[in-house]
């Protein structure tokens, strides 16, 4: 090993090390570079929002993006999350607002807590969907609207590390037949790819410890081959692309 390889392993533990709360990327800013939609999940949802009387938001994670949306809640708000160390988050930004924090694995498959027609907004930005569950909390004439990473998100960069997707059939094609099947109208449907870019190789250390499903075990130390390999092609092409993909889907539930 040269004293360039060593000094760069000590740089991506300390990456690895690094803190990640709630679903906050803002460390990676400049150093993960990824295109933008030409639609916005946000736009759509605030407008949502203001039409309706009660949402509920699947997966808030910390409650980042809703509170972003603070200006358009509906009088009822209530939230599930999963993953402790977010629920901690949810909990506290967003009980004292009044919303309702319910803890729940998210899967396609476990009931959701929640009543028959509770609901005349549901929103779920990177959460998984169980459409029948959604079906029967909404009212009718109730609304759906989801921001989904695509099953193939960065298949590219999982193969460097000998990875494949989990869910590479999490798309539009699953979605919509089962939407229409539970009886829901599906408005809009927007599949989008671009493309998603880091500066350096320390930048995708922090990325994978983040989103550790991504590629499941990963460390600097059992990876450090791969991340060497990485460091390489940055060298030789000035930065690391990978394909981005995502995509909305806006339904309703018949009156």
């Amino acid at each position: 090993m040269t004293q360039h390889q060593a000094i760069l392993i000590e740089l991506w533990k300390a990456e690895e090390e690094q803190p990640f709360i709630g679903w906050d990327f803002s460390y990676l800013d400049g150093r993960m570079l990824q295109d933008k939609p030409p639609w916005s999940y946000s736009t759509r949802a605030r407008e949502l929002m203001r039409e309706s009387t009660s949402c509920l938001d699947i997966a808030t994670g910390g409650g980042e993006r809703l509170l972003s949306l603070r200006d358009s809640w509906p009088e009822t708000v209530a939230v599930t999350e999963g993953y402790p160390p977010n629920l901690d988050l949810a909990r506290c930004r967003l009980e004292p607002l009044g919303v309702r924090v319910v803890e729940l694995q998210n899967d396609e498959y476990t009931p959701l807590p929640f009543d028959d027609v509770e609901f005349a907004l549901v929103l779920n930005r990177h959460g998984a969907l169980n459409v029948d569950e959604i079906a029967r909390i909404l009212e009718p004439g109730g609304r759906l609207l989801t921001r989904q990473v695509h099953g193939l998100w960065a298949q590219d960069l999982l193969a460097a590390f000998g990875a494949t997707p989990q869910w590479p059939d999490a798309a539009p094609e699953k979605y919509v037949p089962w939407l229409q099947s539970a009886g829901f109208n599906v408005l809009d449907v927007k599949d989008w790819s671009g493309r998603l870019a880091f500066t350096d190789v320390g930048a995708i250390v922090y990325y994978l410890k983040a989103v550790p499903w991504l590629v499941p075990g990963f460390s600097v130390a059992s990876h450090t081959d791969q991340l060497m390999a990485l460091q390489s092609n940055l060298e030789s092409q000035g930065e690391l692309a990978f394909a981005a993909r995502n995509y909305l889907i806006e339904a309703q539930k018949p009156e």
